[in-house]
């Protein structure tokens, strides 16, 4: 499934993680996501039931790391793609600063 959002490799993004009722929002840069293949899926996640695989891979850098995480596309809209990660969600959207 293509991801809604547009997303430039040198853009700006604001990343929202939640699980339960702590949340986090911090700045990304270097978005990349991608589709998590049959073949991979076959590969690497054949123990698990269908509706825990991961669909995505993303790739994305804040404070300096580069982080890379797996989960499931849950919100993909023109202004955010929203991904469960385990009991974690992750949620991009392009960083717009306050005029």
């Amino acid at each position: 499934m293509e991801i809604k959002m547009p997303i430039k490799f040198h853009g700006n993004y604001r990343v929202i993680i939640r699980k339960g009722d702590w949340e986090a929002r911090e700045r990304c840069q270097k978005l990349i996501i991608r589709e998590i293949s049959q073949e991979e899926k076959n590969q690497y996640y054949k123990d698990m039931d269908e509706k825990d695989i991961p669909t995505h891979q993303v790739n994305f850098f804040d404070f300096g790391c580069r982080r890379i995480i797996e989960g499931i596309l849950t919100v993909n809209e023109e202004d955010r793609a929203v991904f469960k990660v385990e009991e974690k969600e992750y949620e991009f959207s392009p960083f717009v600063p306050n005029t």
